[in-house]
C-alpha cells in the first residue's frame, strides 16, 4: 500500500516517463508488464488489458486475489493509463483552442493565405473560390451575368475584409467564430450577447417611462441601425445561420463566415413564388434569375420568355382603354394601370347651375351657391351649399325644446319656442355647478362661485373663483425621465413632461454627439459612416464611424507606381537616377531621385518654451552642383587641369605669374591671375633701373625701371684740367661718349695752356708743362 501511494503521489511526467531511458527503467517496465498468460486470463481487468490492447479505464478495478506484487502491478498500470488519458484530453483541448483562435483571426490573416509571391488575387485565391461557390447556382442560370449580385456580393465580400464588419453596439470587430444576429431589414451583423442586452434594455426603458402598470405591456425593441421594430418574442436567443436552418453553424474555413453552406431557399421579394438559389449568405437575396413566359402589360402581345425579376415588359402598342371620365380613351403605350385623364372638358357642378372647364380627372365640383330651394314645410328655403339629390327636411319642423331643455313643444316651424321660465340648471364649464339664471337662450355665463381650491401639485389651498385654476409658484424638484435634469415646472402635478433638452453626450465613435433628446440609458450608436481609403484613394472601405482609427486601409490592386502596387504606409525611396537637366550646363543629375527626402524640421523655441522634438518632413531637395570634370587652362596658361562643371572657368594654379612686366626687364611675381581684354593686370615694377651705364659713367639711371635705353646722363663731372690748375665741369655724357682727342680737349683749360702744348699727346703735354714750371 505504501508503494501504491508513492506511485500515486508522483507527478504525471514521472509516471508517464517510466519505462523509457535507462536500462534499469526498461527492466522495471518489463517487470510491471503482466505476462501473456495474465493478460489473457479471464480474471484480468478489462479496463486495462482487453482483446484489442489498452482501452480507456472507466473506474478502478477491484484488486484480484493473489500476491501483493500482482495487485501493485495492476494498479500501477491503471494509474499510468489514466494519466495518459488526462494528458491526451488536455492536448486535444489545446489543439482545438488553437484551431478556433486561427479561425477567429481577422480577415487580414485570412487574406494572407491568398498571397502568392507578394501578389493578392481575390478572384483566384481562397476568398475568390468561396465567393464563386456561393454564387455558382445563380450565375449558371444567368449565363454568368452577375449584375444582380452587386449588393449581395458586397455583403459577402465584407465578411472577408478587415474592419468591414463591426458590431455597432460594442464597436468591435465581428469574428467568424463569434455568435451573431443579422437584422432582417438592414442586414447588419451584431454580436448575439450585444443584441440580447440591447433588446432587454430597450424594452425596459420604454416600459418604465410609458407604463402605469410596469412590465404589463409588450413593447417592441428597435434595430440599433435602421430602427426597424421587433416584438419582444423576436429577441434572439440562439445563434443561427443566415438562412435559419442550422443552429450554431461551425466555423468552416471554406464557407462564408456564419453560413451553413446549404442553399438559402428564402422566398424572394417581391414575392414571385421562387426561392433564393445562393448558398446561405448575408445581405439581401438577389433578384430572381429564373426564366418565365409572360405577356405584355396590356396583354395584347404573345407571351415571351423573360427573367422573373424583370418580367414586366411593354409591347409599345397604344393602350386604348376607356378612362374613368367615360369620354376619352388612353393614348399611352402599353402599361399596367391607366393614369387619370389629362384632358379638360366642360362639366356641370353638382347642382347643375353652372358649367366650367374642368380636368376630366376630377369631374365632381361645387359651385359654392346656396341651394335656395323651398323645403317641404313650404315656409323656409334650403340653406345647404350646392348639393345633389333631395333637400333635407326643415330643421324647425321636428319636436323642439325650450333653451334649458326641460319642456318640449310641437309648434309650427314658423313659431319660436319661448323660454319656460324655470331655472336653467345647465352644467357650467367648471363641471361642478349649474346655471342659476332662468331659462335663456345662448350660452351660460362663467361660474363665479368661490370655492377652496387645491393647487395642481397639492401643496397649497386657497379660496378663489371656481372658473379660475389655482397654480402655486413652487417648482417641481423631481428628476425627469432622463434621470439627469430636474423638472422645474411650476406647480407640477407629478406627471413631469419628457426632458426637452438635447442629450449632447459623446457617442461611442468619439467623433459626434448624440442628437436625440435627453434620455436615460446608453445612446444609440453613431449612424454616420466614414470612408477608409487606400493610399492612392481608388479603393474605398465604408465602415461605421469610430472604427477608422483601428481599421487598416483596404487592399488595393491599383499601381502605386510603376514597380509596385498600392500599399499602406510610405513608399520606399525611389532608386532611379534623377536625370534632370542641371542648370547652367548640358549635363543631367547623376544622383538618386531626391524629390521626397526626409528632412529634419525643428521649430525654434522661445526662452521660456520647451524645445520640441525634431519632426521629419518630406521635401524636394535641389540637385547637387554638377561634378563633371571639364579640362580647363589656368589663368597664366601654365597647366590644363580637370575642373568640376559647376565651377567651370579658368583658375589659378598657385604658381608665380611669370609674365613680363611693362618695364620689360622683370617678370610678374604675383600668384597666377587673370588677364582679360589685353589689360595686363600684373603688378607695377617698383625697382630702380639696373641697366648698365656707358663706360666711364659712374652715375646710376635716375628713372625707375623702364623699357628701352636709359636717358643720357646729364650730371656734371668736376675734374682738373691737364695742367692741374683749373677745375673744369664737364657733362658726363659728353665725357663718356667722346673719343680720345675730344677727351683731351675737354680736359684742357683752353686759355692758360700754350697752344703748342695742346697739340701733343697727354703724356708729353704733362711732362712739358711740369718741366716749364707751369
Amino acid at each position: 500500500c505504501r508503494n501504491l501511494e508513492a506511485v500515486a503521489m508522483e507527478p504525471a511526467w514521472r509516471q508517464q516517463g517510466r519505462g523509457r531511458g535507462r536500462s534499469s527503467q526498461e527492466g522495471q517496465s518489463e517487470r510491471s508488464r503482466p505476462p501473456q498468460k495474465e493478460r489473457d486470463r479471464p480474471g484480468a481487468p478489462a479496463g486495462v488489458w482487453g482483446p484489442g490492447g489498452r482501452t480507456k479505464p472507466t473506474a478502478p478495478p477491484d484488486p484480484p486475489p493473489g500476491e501483493d506484487g500482482v495487485i501493485l502491478t495492476y494498479y500501477r498500470v491503471f494509474l499510468i493509463q489514466s494519466k495518459f488519458e488526462e494528458i491526451r484530453k488536455s492536448n486535444q483541448a489545446a489543439a482545438q483552442r488553437l484551431v478556433e483562435s486561427q479561425l477567429s483571426s481577422s480577415s487580414d490573416e485570412e487574406d494572407d493565405d491568398d498571397l502568392d509571391d507578394g501578389e493578392i488575387d481575390h478572384k483566384g485565391g481562397k476568398t475568390g473560390k468561396i465567393l464563386a461557390s456561393t454564387f455558382t447556382t445563380y450565375t449558371n442560370q444567368t449565363g454568368g451575368d452577375a449584375a444582380g449580385l452587386a449588393r449581395t456580393g458586397q455583403y459577402v465580400s465584407d465578411l472577408f475584409q478587415s474592419g468591414a464588419l463591426t458590431c455597432l453596439i460594442c464597436i468591435a470587430s465581428v469574428k467568424r467564430t463569434q455568435p451573431v444576429w443579422s437584422c432582417s431589414s438592414c442586414f447588419s451583423l451584431f454580436h448575439l450577447p450585444c443584441i440580447q442586452k440591447w433588446a432587454r434594455d430597450s424594452v425596459f426603458l420604454v416600459s418604465s417611462v410609458t407604463d402605469e402598470d410596469f412590465g404589463q405591456k409588450q413593447h417592441p425593441w428597435p434595430c440599433p441601425k435602421c430602427r426597424a421594430e421587433y416584438p419582444p418574442s423576436a429577441t434572439p436567443n440562439r445563434y443561427m445561420c443566415y438562412c435559419g436552418k442550422l443552429q450554431d453553424p461551425p466555423a468552416d474555413p471554406w464557407l462564408a463566415p456564419h453560413s451553413c453552406g446549404s442553399v438559402c431557399q428564402k422566398e424572394l421579394k417581391p414575392s414571385c413564388g421562387h426561392t433564393c438559389l445562393l448558398l446561405c449568405h448575408p445581405g439581401p437575396c438577389p433578384p430572381c434569375p429564373k426564366m418565365v413566359s409572360v405577356s405584355c402589360m396590356c396583354s395584347k402581345a404573345k407571351p415571351l420568355p423573360r427573367r422573373c425579376s424583370n418580367k414586366a415588359w411593354s409591347c409599345q402598342q397604344q393602350c386604348g382603354k376607356l378612362l374613368p371620365c367615360k369620354q376619352h380613351s388612353c393614348t399611352r403605350p402599353c402599361h399596367t394601370e391607366c393614369s387619370p385623364c389629362p384632358r379638360v372638358s366642360v362639366q356641370k357642378c353638382v347642382c347643375g347651375r353652372e358649367k366650367a372647364e374642368r380636368p376630366c380627372a376630377s369631374p365632381q365640383w361645387n359651385c359654392q351657391q346656396v341651394c335656395g330651394s323651398l323645403l317641404s314645410c313650404g315656409n323656409h328655403t334650403c340653406e345647404v351649399v350646392c348639393h345633389d339629390g333631395v333637400c333635407p327636411p326643415c330643421p324647425r319642423s321636428v319636436s323642439r325644446t325650450c333653451p334649458c331643455g326641460k319642456t318640449k313643444s310641437s309648434l309650427p316651424c314658423t313659431e319660436e319656442v319661448s323660454p319656460c321660465g324655470d331655472t336653467c340648471d345647465r352644467p357650467l364649464s367648471c363641471g361642478e355647478h349649474t346655471c342659476s339664471m332662468r331659462c335663456h337662450r345662448g350660452s351660460c355665463e362663467t361660474c363665479r362661485q368661490e370655492v377652496e381650491k387645491e393647487c395642481r401639485c397639492g401643496k397649497y389651498r386657497k379660496r378663489m373663483p371656481c372658473h379660475k385654476e389655482y397654480l402655486c409658484d413652487s417648482k417641481c424638484p423631481k428628476t425627469r425621465s432622463c434621470q439627469r435634469h430636474q423638472c422645474r415646472r411650476k406647480c407640477c402635478p407629478g406627471n413631469c413632461p419628457p426632458c426637452d433638452q438635447s442629450c449632447g453626450r459623446t457617442l461611442g465613435c468619439r467623433n459626434h454627439k448624440c442628437p436625440s433628446g435627453c434620455h436615460q440609458g446608453s445612446c444609440y450608436p453613431c449612424p454616420e459612416s466614414v470612408e477608409v481609403r487606400c493610399t492612392c484613394g481608388s479603393t474605398v472601405l465604408v465602415i461605421p464611424c469610430g472604427r477608422e482609427r483601428t481599421t487598416k486601409p483596404p487592399r488595393c490592386k491599383e499601381s502605386c507606381r510603376e514597380p509596385h502596387r498600392c500599399h499602406p504606409g510610405p513608399c520606399p525611396p525611389c532608386r532611379q537616377t534623377c536625370l534632370l537637366a542641371l542648370p547652367g550646363c548640358s549635363h543631367t543629375c547623376p544622383q538618386p531621385c531626391h524629390d521626397l527626402v526626409l528632412v529634419k524640421s525643428q521649430q525654434v523655441a522661445g526662452p521660456w518654451e520647451q524645445p520640441t522634438e525634431p519632426a521629419f518632413v518630406k521635401k524636394a531637395l535641389p540637385c547637387p552642383p554638377c561634378q563633371v570634370p571639364i579640362p580647363t587652362t589656368c589663368f597664366g596658361e601654365h597647366e590644363v587641369s580637370p575642373v568640376p562643371c559647376h565651377r567651370q572657368g579658368r583658375f589659378s594654379c598657385g604658381r608665380p605669374c611669370g609674365r613680363p612686366l611693362t618695364c620689360g626687364n622683370h617678370d610678374c611675381s604675383r600668384e597666377c591671375h587673370l588677364v582679360t581684354n589685353g589689360n595686363k593686370a600684373c603688378e607695377v615694377c617698383e625697382e630702380s633701373c639696373s641697366k648698365p651705364r656707358p663706360a666711364g659713367c659712374p652715375h646710376s639711371c635716375p628713372l625707375p625701371c623702364h623699357p628701352g635705353d636709359c636717358p643720357r646722363c646729364s650730371q656734371m663731372i668736376r675734374q682738373r684740367c691737364h695742367c692741374k690748375i683749373s677745375m673744369l665741369y664737364v657733362e658726363c655724357t659728353k665725357l663718356t661718349s667722346a673719343d680720345e682727342q675730344t677727351k683731351v680737349e675737354l680736359g684742357s683749360c683752353n686759355n692758360q695752356c700754350p697752344k703748342e702744348v695742346r697739340t701733343v699727346d697727354m703724356q708729353t703735354f704733362t711732362l712739358k708743362c711740369c718741366l716749364q714750371g707751369q
